[in-house]
């Protein structure tokens, strides 16, 4: 599971769950692959995804310490930074852990990079 897939994913599918957002990741295995770097496309993605729900998960799996808090002023113009946002996003990859509710703090399992939010209930 992206970084950038993880941004996106709620348990409010759940029972008795009201935001389910967002879900705390347990990194067990990760996997890290090149893609090309498209700065265009990262420029729209920062755009699209909640900034400190990204920083947080980042660092959740040992990642993004070179993050700020803030997303940076200027960020568009700035190639290195855009760079390490592309590596988070789309380079590193949870291939095996945990996603927990912050609600309900039910364990939904990444297996294969496959997240499974599937409600059992």
């Amino acid at each position: 599971m992206k970084l950038f897939t993880h941004n996106m994913l709620s348990s409010k599918v759940v029972n008795g769950v009201k935001v389910g957002y967002p879900l705390r990741i347990v990194a067990k295995d990760i996997k890290i692959s090149e893609s090309e770097f498209d700065k265009e496309f990262v420029k729209r993605i920062i755009s699209k995804i909640n900034w400190k729900v990204f920083v947080n998960a980042a660092k959740q799996i040992g990642y993004g310490k070179d993050l700020s808090e803030e997303l940076i002023n200027n960020y568009e113009n700035d190639e290195e930074y855009l760079k390490k946002v592309h590596h988070l996003l789309m380079e590193v990859e949870v291939m095996n852990g945990e996603l927990i509710c912050p609600e309900t703090h039910r364990v939904f399992p990444i297996s294969d990079g496959v997240p499974n939010l599937l409600n059992e209930d």
